[in-house]
This record gives structure tokens, C-alpha cells and sequence, in this order.
């Protein structure tokens, strides 16, 4: 059976989340869970999955800003790397920001993250020579 993908809905959380620590994507800073539903709560971003049959084999969160479109959480299962299923969900929220009329993609990727940086390049996306500031509100 091929991989489908699908939208996520909340029934889907726990799963998400646990695809999302077991890919390493997340931290003590950020609520997983809390992402996950203000993603789905959000008529501008959304999270969709990969499903091989009823497994999870992968997701990605996908928002538009009215400017840009931002790509969070990229998850592959962990045994399944390297069989084109982040590609395709890439792909997919490619298309989903389309819908939006969205022309432009971004997404952050840590500096030391050599194997993620990897995989962007060879999916045809380049560094933007871009610094990210932030700060947490309160």
C-alpha cells in the first residue's frame, strides 16, 4: 500500500506528538501538544500526516502568515528515513500554502542540524543568509 496524505485532526494529537519526540523535533520550551492544537484551531496553518495504511508515518505543520508560508515539524518515523515519505509531505504543504495564493516558503533549521540542512538542499531549498530574532511574550 502507498502513502497518503491526510489532514490531521484532534483525535490525532497524541500520535503526532509522540512522531514528533521520537524524531527529536522537540523541546522543553515548546509545548508539542499545544502546537498541535493551535495548528488545528488556525484556518491559516494546519498539520498533515503520512499514513501508510492506518500507520503514521510521518507529518509536518504548515502556516501562512498573509506573507510568507512556514513549514514546522517535519517528521519522518524513525525506521522509515530515506523512503521519500518527508518529500512528500513537503510537497504537500507546498501545495496546501498554494491554496492561500502563498508564492513564498520558510522554514527554521538549527545551524548543527547537518543531516535536516541536508535534506532541504537536495529537495531544491537553499540557506537564506537570514538571522532569526525572537524573544517569548509573556
Amino acid at each position: 500500500m502507498g502513502v497518503r496524505i491526510e489532514p490531521a485532526i484532534a483525535a490525532n494529537r497524541a500520535a503526532v506528538v509522540a512522531l514528533w519526540q521520537a524524531s527529536g523535533l522537540t523541546r522543553p520550551w515548546n509545548d508539542p501538544a499545544a502546537d498541535f492544537d493551535l495548528a488545528l484551531t488556525n484556518p491559516t496553518s494546519a498539520v498533515l500526516l503520512a499514513r501508510d495504511g492506518p500507520a503514521l508515518v510521518g507529518s509536518v505543520m504548515v502556516g501562512f502568515d498573509g506573507h510568507r508560508g512556514w513549514v514546522y515539524y517535519l517528521a519522518t518515523d524513525p525506521g522509515r528515513l530515506g523512503q521519500g515519505i518527508g518529500k512528500a509531505l513537503v510537497q504537500a504543504a507546498e501545495q496546501w500554502l498554494k491554496t492561500f495564493g502563498c508564492l513564498r516558503i520558510r522554514l527554521m533549521v538549527r545551524d548543527d542540524n547537518l543531516a535536516a540542512r541536508g535534506f532541504y538542499a537536495a529537495i531544491g531549498y537553499d540557506d537564506q543568509a537570514i538571522v532569526t530574532m525572537g524573544r517569548t511574550l509573556d
